[in-house]
């Protein structure tokens, strides 16, 4: 339970660890902007454009993943393959991000798609199981 209790961590702080780039890029146009950073987000070209896209892409995988290890815990039927679909999850998104800025298009689409299908087989393991 505690392995799925980190990667839930994990997966919860990524979308700010995703920002740390678009922060950078930010800082490189000309400097960090706070009073409105989602404009100058929206001027980035480029790799800056991709750290974006690649940050909120990372918010919009959470809900799912979340809500399968959520089920799996409450369940308590967690199995050795629901862990492993849950780390690899955490590892297909950090790949995700650093294809993403390095613009390996297709690569990273391949690598989104295994990260997607995480925690929908976490939860189809479940509705087989009940």
């Amino acid at each position: 339970m505690s392995t799925l209790l980190w990667c839930l961590l994990i997966a919860g702080v990524l979308p700010v660890l995703a920002k740390a780039p678009v922060v950078f890029f930010q800082n490189r146009e000309s400097r960090y902007d706070n009073h409105h950073p989602r404009a100058q987000q929206s001027r980035l070209t480029g790799v800056g454009a991709r750290a974006v896209a690649a940050h909120y892409n990372a918010y919009e995988a959470f809900p799912l993943y979340a809500a399968a290890v959520l089920a799996n815990l409450a369940s308590e039927q967690i199995s050795p393959h629901a862990i492993a679909l849950a780390v690899s999850f955490i590892v297909l998104r950090i790949a995700y991000n650093i294809l993403y800025l390095l613009n390996w298009d297709k690569l990273r689409s391949l690598v989104w798609f295994f990260a997607f299908l995480c925690p929908i087989l976490m939860l189809a393991q479940l509705a087989v199981m009940q």
